[in-house]
């Protein structure tokens, strides 16, 4: 083994970075014509590619966040916390059409709702430049809405050996897309929820949609929530199910449920070790508020 590829260990996370507004404690969720109100708020960096970075850096992974970020007073207002996360910046592209990107949680007895705002294009003008990176080793794409985008993104990661993970990440119209699997080929680890394997599959049975998704994926790696989660993988299905804990927030939960499995699989721990470690993440997550709260608490 060179030294070079001994170096490379780094995970580029793709995707878009928001400002989540994270508001807890309500007797309800809002209603046209109707107020609520929340008994707590916290203002945090969010976004898929962000809380997936930051949980992989909490890890020990070198990671690299890869994102357009805008310079509005809002996107400004969190520099200093994203820089606190341990994470890369140099492929961090400021620009003024990046922002102000935004999302409100609304967080009701553990589930939460989003509404957000994108702004501009997502794809970096640093994306060739950090595949290039000599110590990249791996490409998460956070959500298909940027692969959707930046459409070459997993042609230009395998052409520099880089392995690739997708989460799709809800979008009511691009989950429907009926290129999504064309567009998504080559990808080495599939990581959706159970919401968007149906969707994906048209198959409400979680094995029926897992066996669908593994003709298009070598790993695809099933999120269930409260009931665990299950992979399928050389023939290999695998089920392990989530310790029952308090939910505080599930906000994120789903990307720290994925640094957990990229940073053991990136490790070359088996099946079971990697399935049993995005549990572990996801399940500290929800513990505390918004999408990079747990890592406090670890801290």
């Amino acid at each position: 083994m060179t030294e070079a590829s001994v170096a490379a260990r780094a995970v580029l996370s793709l995707g878009r970075v928001y400002c989540d507004l994270v508001f807890r404690g309500l007797d309800g969720m809002p209603q046209l014509g109707r107020e609520v109100f929340a008994s707590e708020f916290e203002l945090t960096p969010g976004g898929g590619a962000l809380i997936t970075a930051a949980h992989l850096a909490g890890l020990g992974r070198p990671a690299a966040l890869l994102a357009r970020f805008g310079t509005d007073p809002l996107s400004l207002s969190l520099a200093p916390e994203i820089e606190q996360l341990g994470l890369d910046l140099q492929f961090l592209d400021r620009d003024a059409t990046a922002g102000p990107q935004l999302t409100a949680v609304m967080v009701d007895h553990g589930d939460r709702a989003f509404l957000s705002r994108r702004a501009g294009h997502a794809r970096p003008a640093s994306l060739e430049a950090s595949l290039a990176w000599p110590q990249a080793a791996h490409l998460h794409i956070a959500e298909y809405a940027t692969l959707h985008e930046a459409s070459d993104a997993i042609a230009l990661a395998k052409r520099q050996q880089l392995t690739v993970s997708l989460d799709p990440s809800w979008d009511d119209e691009l989950i429907r897309d009926p290129c999504f699997f064309e567009r998504s080929a080559g990808a080495d680890i599939f990581l959706p929820n159970l919401e968007e394997a149906v969707a994906l599959t048209g198959q409400t049975e979680p094995a029926f949609a897992l066996a669908l998704l593994a003709q298009h994926f070598p790993i695809v790696v099933l999120k269930c929530g409260a009931d665990g989660a299950m992979l399928a993988a050389a023939g290999e299905t695998l089920h392990l199910p989530s310790p029952r804990v308090e939910v505080v927030d599930t906000t994120g939960a789903g990307d720290a449920f994925n640094a957990g499995f990229l940073h053991a699989w990136l490790d070359g721990a088996d099946s079971r070790t990697c399935l049993a470690a995005a549990i572990d993440a996801g399940t500290h997550s929800v513990r505390a508020l918004g999408g990079t709260g747990s890592l406090r608490l670890r801290a």
